[in-house]
């Protein structure tokens, strides 16, 4: 217990310090927001307007240290203000309505990457030296050289344009009425395959050659040697193990992978003009609304704090040593 309290207190110790730097931000560049903006857009405003712009955004020069509590105040009751580039929708809205097709796809490839990954791992280092050992790992690691950008767009050509077997666009088809019916989920599964895929295959090599290095250095313990000398049958002793002490590892690598769901997929949902946080955070950058910026960069901190605290929770369960530490 007192582990995770002190954990529990480093995290909201972190989400802190990441709340002011997104609060100092818009407020260190030069000039500010509204300035930008205008200057960009070419408009002619009244300088009653200007100010209620800058008021609306949170930087209207007023005393830092009530406007920054001010500011946490917003925050933490889920309140980052109005987006500009679509006003006068409120930011939280606007994060809630993007935020599940990020998850699902995120969520999607790391599990098919993780499962598909850790098994190829455990299997070749079993079999070291086989087929599988000798063949997957170079394999893998090239395809995984390759830019998400460059395989989404090498994908969306081939089975999208020459082949047309998947969908090249969004994340259901258009005119199609969102509901929790069979022809919706389908439909969604069709537009999810070729963003998933592309993610999936560039991120499979390193699932794959983390867990076969961590393998073959547990296989080596002494008590692996013991459950082969009690004649325990073979699955048994790569599964219950060996593979279950060289996953640590690998739940860490999860514990960042899941944080980083959030904007970690934006070059992928750009070239799939997949309507995620990656996607709308690129319009927010063009149109510069820095409420929605702000807002989606906090929701990206979070999720990273959150699921590394997940993840320690996990080890806590997963090896006792931790507890004593």
């Amino acid at each position: 217990m007192s582990f995770l309290l002190r954990r529990l207190g480093f995290y909201l110790l972190a989400f802190w310090a990441s709340i002011t730097l997104n609060f100092l931000l818009p407020r260190l560049m030069p000039g500010d927001p509204v300035t930008r903006m205008l200057s960009r857009s070419q408009q002619r405003l009244e300088p009653q307007q200007v100010e209620a712009l800058r008021t609306l955004m949170g930087v209207d020069g007023g005393p830092i240290i009530p406007e920054y509590f001010g500011y946490l105040g917003r925050v933490l009751t889920g309140d980052f203000g109005m987006s500009i580039s679509r006003f006068p929708t409120p930011v939280s809205e606007v994060i809630a309505s993007q935020l599940p097709w990020t998850l699902l796809l995120g969520l999607t490839s790391l599990i098919f990457a993780v499962i598909l990954g850790n098994l190829l791992g455990i299997l070749a280092a079993w079999r070291r030296g086989g087929f599988l050992d000798s063949v997957a790992p170079p394999l893998l690691v090239f395809i995984g050289s390759f830019p998400y950008f460059w395989l989404a767009m090498g994908a969306l050509y081939i089975f999208g344009i020459n082949m047309g077997v998947a969908p090249m666009r969004h994340a259901f088809s258009v005119g199609l009425v969102p509901g929790f019916n069979l022809e919706f989920i389908l439909d969604v599964a069709a537009h999810l395959i070729l963003p998933a895929l592309t993610i999936v295959l560039v991120s499979l090599g390193g699932w794959m050659l983390g867990m076969r290095n961590t393998m073959i250095a547990t296989n080596s313990e002494d008590y692996i040697l013991m459950a082969e000398a009690k004649g325990l049958r073979p699955h048994r002793i790569m599964l219950n193990y060996a593979a279950r002490n060289a996953m640590l590892p690998s739940v860490t690598s999860m514990g960042m992978s899941i944080g980083f769901i959030v904007g970690g997929a934006l070059l992928t949902e750009v070239v799939f003009a997949y309507p995620g946080v990656g996607y709308q955070l690129l319009g927010a950058v063009q149109g510069l609304d820095y409420p929605l910026m702000q807002g989606m960069f906090l929701t990206i901190t979070a999720a990273v704090l959150i699921a590394n605290f997940l993840v320690d929770l996990v080890y806590v369960r997963l090896d006792p040593r931790v507890r004593k530490g």
